[in-house]
Parts: C-alpha cells; sequence; structure tokens
C-alpha cells in the first residue's frame, strides 16, 4: 500500500460514543453503477473492545485480501445485508433501491442501531441519526468494513449468477459495463437481470433497429 493512502479510522465511531450512542453502525453499497445484478448494502457494527486493522476501501484491495478481511470482520463484528434485484431495481428506480437495499441491511443486524456513519449521501426517509461522509469508504473504519463485506457477498453472487448466464462473462465483470460486456449484450441482447439504465436500452434500440433493417430487406424478396 502506498504511504500516501489514507487509513480509515475509528475517530467518528470514538466521538459519537462519548455523545451516549451505543450501537454505531458503518453503511456502504456495492453495485450503484452495474449493468446486472444486485445492489447489495451492508450495515456493520464494530467491536468497542478490539481494533481491526488493515481495513481499506474495498476497492483498493485484492480479492484474495478482501476475502481474508471480511472472515475477520464477520468473527467479531455485527453485520447485515440488503439486497435489491434488478428486477426490483427496474420497478422502483435506483435511489428507491438504495434505500430500501440500506434499510433491508440495517434490520438484518441483530441488534439495533442508533446511529448511523454512511458512505457518500444521507440515508432518504431514515429516522435513525446519520451522518454522511464524502469517501467515507476511505476514512471511517466501520464505513470501510461494510464495503468488504458488501464487495465479497455481491461478488459471491455475481459469480453464481455468471455460472446461470455465461455469456455475459459475470463471473469477470460482475455486471458492470466493460467491453466484454457490451460486446455480448450486442450479439445476445439483455436478460431479465440486466437493469433497465440508458446505455442498456441504447443497446436493445440498436438491436431492434438491426433486426428491422434484416426484416425489411427480406420482405423485398417476397
Amino acid at each position: 500500500m502506498s504511504k500516501r493512502l489514507r487509513i480509515p479510522k475509528i475517530n467518528n465511531e470514538e466521538y459519537f460514543r462519548s455523545l451516549g450512542f451505543k450501537n454505531i453502525v458503518g453503511v456502504d453499497e456495492v453495485g450503484r453503477g452495474s449493468w446486472a445484478g444486485p445492489i447489495v448494502a451492508a450495515a456493520v457494527k464494530l467491536p468497542n473492545n478490539k481494533r481491526l486493522y488493515n481495513l481499506r476501501d474495498s476497492k483498493l484491495l485484492s480479492a484474495k485480501i478482501r476475502e481474508q478481511l471480511a472472515k475477520k470482520i464477520k468473527k467479531v463484528a455485527q453485520c447485515g445485508i440488503g439486497v435489491v434485484n434488478a428486477s426490483e431495481i427496474n420497478k422502483i428506480g435506483l435511489t428507491e433501491s438504495l434505500s430500501q437495499a440500506y434499510e433491508l441491511a440495517l434490520n438484518n443486524l441483530k441488534i439495533k442501531s442508533d446511529f448511523i456513519l454512511i458512505d457518500g449521501n444521507r440515508i432518504k426517509n431514515s429516522v435513525i441519526p446519520q451522518k454522511a461522509i464524502i469517501k467515507g469508504d476511505m476514512q471511517c473504519a466501520s464505513i470501510a468494513a461494510a464495503s468488504i463485506i458488501a464487495k465479497t457477498f455481491r461478488d459471491k453472487l455475481m459469480r453464481t449468477l455468471g455460472k446461470k448466464f455465461p455469456k455475459y462473462h459475470l463471473d469477470k465483470n460482475k455486471g458492470y459495463g466493460t467491453k466484454e460486456h457490451q460486446k455480448a449484450l450486442k450479439k445476445y441482447g439483455a436478460s431479465e437481470i440486466h437493469r433497465d439504465y440508458r446505455p442498456i436500452r441504447y443497446i436493445k434500440s440498436k438491436i431492434k433497429e438491426k433486426r428491422l433493417k434484416i426484416k425489411i430487406k427480406n420482405e423485398r424478396y417476397f
């Protein structure tokens, strides 16, 4: 790791504990920008009496290190997961899906959180006090832990979906719009696990346009 890399600290957790909050939970999500598969959120309450070292933003870690850290986190921390599938994202939209994923993750904790530390933007309509931290997964230990739990959980889901939908190479691209994924979409079209995002709609329209041209061309021979 670079010496300049910011290490997530527990100063936010300590500060809000000093104000009387007991169950301070870090929340993060993964899969927001993916073209296929679910959004996954994780909520993590780190132990007060045991320090977890080497926590980082999950994106900065190798898959192997993420898995190792996820196991350590699960052993000592309270963790909750929230999953919103692509079909639901297409129905209710991204913003509402994110709120739903966060709510599910918090509800799936064995403890009741009384303060939330969240990466990025605040959770909409939450009755629990919260603090939104820009790039929180790089600054706040419990958010970094949540990013690791969410990432490892979703990656496992995407590997499973990759076996069910091998054409799209989801085990490699995790549903994101890589060149390989775009090529597969142009060749095979979108599946039921793809989201109704603008790039997908564009590809669908191009496929429809191409099929229409072929149909018109074929009809000229009759």
